[in-house]
């Protein structure tokens, strides 16, 4: 017989992560990278986030999360329409453009407006067209329920995966692969 561990609801002496160490932490986490792109008056918009999932088939709901803080996503949320782009593994170019806080995201960039009048990027491995459903505050962040409009498979390749600071798992990383100084910098807020 096993003696059941005691429970402490507030353990004396531990300190919750500081920001670094749980990005350190949640790095851990082998994700896929998307762009999600909208459109205003201002003209189209952007960001690179790996904070997406799928919610519920009926409806077909997913979500992402944005800063609160970042310059695109209440441009996004205003206007109510939404593309997640899904990268494939050699698009570090696109993820650097729209992974950064720095420079115009679409310029020189091929893009087109899709039926849903939001940024299309090229070349995608998927193209997730939504509407904001729902959005929920939690910390420093939104967690934005999209639902689902219109489902574009674009093309058959390996998914951009980024895991521990870098993209690819087990040597498998996409050429051109740039520092990671230049990419998602400490001080760039998605969304």
């Amino acid at each position: 017989m096993t003696a059941e561990p005691a429970l402490t609801t507030d353990p004396v002496g531990v300190a919750p992560p500081t920001p670094a160490e749980f990005r350190r932490a949640m790095g851990m986490f082998a994700s896929g990278v998307t762009i999600v792109t909208g459109i205003d008056e201002g003209g189209p918009v952007g960001f690179a986030c790996q904070s997406f999932a799928s919610v519920s088939l009926e409806p077909p709901l997913i979500l992402f999360c944005a800063d609160h803080n970042g310059r695109t996503w209440p441009r996004i949320r205003n206007s109510g329409r939404f593309c997640v782009n899904v990268l494939g593994e050699e698009q570090v170019d696109i993820c650097g453009r729209f992974g950064s806080s720095k420079g115009k995201k679409f310029d020189g960039l091929g893009w087109q407006a899709s039926r849903w009048g939001t940024p299309a990027l090229p070349d995608v491995l998927l193209r997730i067209h939504a509407e904001v459903h729902d959005v929920h505050v939690a910390g420093d962040h939104d967690v934005v329920i999209g639902r689902v409009l219109e489902l574009e498979q674009i093309t058959e390749q390996r998914p951009m995966l980024f895991f521990r600071g870098r993209f690819g798992v087990d040597g498998h990383e996409p050429p051109g692969q740039p520092a990671l100084a230049n990419l998602w910098g400490w001080g760039d807020h998605w969304g």
